[in-house]
């Protein structure tokens, strides 16, 4: 198992130092990059806002839920909601319905290429396929995936605000007062940093699966399966060390 584990450690790293050549066609590169970014930036969107809305909902509710002492005021609920939001459940939660939607599509398209021999053609072709397939996909999840757990954060908060605000938990100046105060900008910092380091781990760990898939059609859907549950692990560990280290 040890010796598996850096076999595909080494081959991982091989992967991302192939990946750094000059480009062979510049605009060649610029055009598919910019379709990896409408792929999953623009199709990931619409599951983004949905899950947004309803995290910060549930948080609205459960946090209230908890707070059953009439000695804390309600502005506190906006509080716990706008940093359990930002800091934990906009960034690893989002990123990890995005590993299971982005990685198994990038992981399925590498792979259907390497079954079907169009990776072996370009090769032949003189074309460095780890940068033009690869590294426009880890490129174009490095842009669009923090920008997705931005808009998941403002989403998550507003969904918060209305759950609160339908079910007569808290008013909207209660909540919006709560909202502004002792905020520290620190925490969108570190979300920051949980999303840079988890679109990497979304598009790298699937690219690898996929890119090296050997046998037939019944190994891409293992190699998808393999790079979703491998991802998530992946996440959910980042997730702790990023905590230990920068909180």
């Amino acid at each position: 198992m040890e010796f598996k584990l850096f076999y595909h450690f080494g081959r991982f790293l091989l992967m991302l130092k192939g990946m750094f050549s000059r480009p062979e066609n510049f605009r060649m590169y610029w055009k598919e990059f910019m379709h990896q970014c409408v792929e999953i930036g623009i199709g990931s969107l619409g599951i983004v806002v949905i899950i947004s809305l309803f995290l910060g909902a549930v948080t609205t509710v459960q946090t209230a839920y908890q707070l059953v002492s009439g000695l804390i005021p309600k502005t506190v609920i906006a509080q716990v909601v706008r940093d359990t939001i930002v800091i934990e459940l906009a960034p690893t939660m989002v990123c990890i319905v995005l590993g299971g939607v982005v990685g198994s599509k990038i992981a399925s398209e590498l792979g259907n290429m390497r079954i079907s021999e169009q990776i072996d053609a370009q090769e032949i072709m003189g074309i460095n396929t780890k940068a033009y397939l690869i590294l426009p996909k880890i490129l174009a999840a490095m842009l669009t995936i923090p920008a997705l757990v931005v808009i998941a954060a403002f989403l998550g908060i507003y969904g918060g605000l209305e759950a609160g605000k339908l079910s007569g938990i808290i008013s909207h100046d209660q909540f919006m007062e709560g909202l502004r105060a002792s905020f520290d900008g620190y925490n969108v910092f570190f979300a920051l940093s949980k999303a840079y380091t988890y679109s990497f781990i979304i598009s790298s760990i699937p690219a690898y699966y996929g890119y090296n898939v050997t046998g037939g059609a019944l190994e891409i859907g293992r190699a998808s399966t393999t790079a979703v549950v491998v991802s998530c692990v992946l996440i959910l560990f980042a997730d702790y060390v990023l905590a230990a280290i920068l909180l």
